[in-house]
């Protein structure tokens, strides 16, 4: 490109990247869950996964590279924080699951995206917003707001800023229904007192059909007694919302179990007894570690 002065090549080429991130894996498991393992430009590794649902796809989305927060069943959080993704690098990872699926004639089966892989999504509010901006427009992908769900342990000022904007359906990742307990198995998210984080959730702005979601994965003996059942239906009581129980997925040098079959029944029990609403989750792609809290960027340094 000769007809453009060499100062504004550089100043472009320094701002503007037009490049799609590379497959550097791809894994499928026997539940036919994918991940994809996908590398940008500069090298920085992230993780994405397709879920299958009867006859569509839903896509778990990164949105840094690591995490910060510490959270110690997480495999995301033995990484530590590396960088944050921009906006075009989040979306670009629905333009490469929508192409992978095209190839297979189901490019239109994507339907549903959730804020839900790599990364506290409210550490990086401004670039995740800007990719729901782009993933919203009729000009970009043209997702609606009930199909995006977002999910957070609990940032203060970027919850106020999400609930402002309305591009996305709320998920709390809270796992403990106690402060104390919370501080020792989630040190980052913790920061924000139990109670706070009610008061927020609370007052957050639902339109009439709408429910917050409450994701809680059950840490065998640590969080899923009858006790801790019977607090977490003290703590939601005054909650518009739902609660998605997931049985915890064991992964390298996480120090937990998981929980019984008869204890995760007896914990779900006890909430439908009073009244609350759950959803007991069943974890896709363990067996290719694309499960809730199983991600982790790694790359077979001997194949690439």
């Amino acid at each position: 490109m000769t007809n453009v002065a060499k100062s504004l090549r550089e100043r472009l080429a320094a701002t503007w990247v037009i490049a799609w991130p590379r497959i550097h894996t791809l894994q499928e498991s026997t539940d036919t869950t994918v991940k994809l393992l996908l590398q940008y430009a500069d090298g920085a590794l992230v993780e994405t996964v397709l879920i299958p649902e009867k006859d569509r796809f839903t896509q778990c989305l990164s949105t840094q590279v690591g995490c910060a927060m510490g959270c110690t069943f997480c495999s995301t959080g033995k990484m530590g924080f590396l960088r944050n993704l921009t906006g075009g690098e989040i979306a670009m990872q629905v333009l490469v699951a929508r192409d992978l699926l095209g190839q297979q004639g189901k490019g239109d089966r994507l339907t549903n995206l959730v804020f839900m892989g790599m990364g506290e999504p409210l550490m990086n509010w401004p670039e995740v917003k800007r990719s729901m901006e782009i993933l919203h427009s009729e000009h970009g992908l043209n997702f609606s707001r009930r199909k995006i769900t977002l999910s957070t342990c609990g940032i203060k000022k970027g919850l106020q800023e999400f609930a402002k904007h309305g591009l996305a359906l709320p998920a709390i990742s809270l796992h403990a229904p106690t402060q104390e307990l919370r501080k020792q198995i989630m040190p980052g998210a913790a920061r924000l007192p139990l109670d706070e984080l009610m008061a927020l959730l609370e007052s957050y702005p639902l339109q009439p059909r709408e429910r917050v979601t409450i994701e809680y994965i059950l840490l065998g003996g640590v969080n899923d007694t009858p006790q801790h059942a019977r607090q977490l239906v003290k703590l939601l009581a005054r909650l518009k919302c739902k609660v998605n129980l997931i049985a915890f997925n064991p992964g390298p040098g996480i120090p937990y179990k998981s929980p019984t079959r008869e204890a995760v029944l007896a914990f779900e029990q006890i909430l439908w007894d009073k009244g609350m609403t759950c959803i007991l989750r069943k974890s896709k792609g363990q067996d290719i570690a694309a499960a809730c809290g199983q991600l982790r960027a790694k790359a077979d340094r001997s194949g690439s």
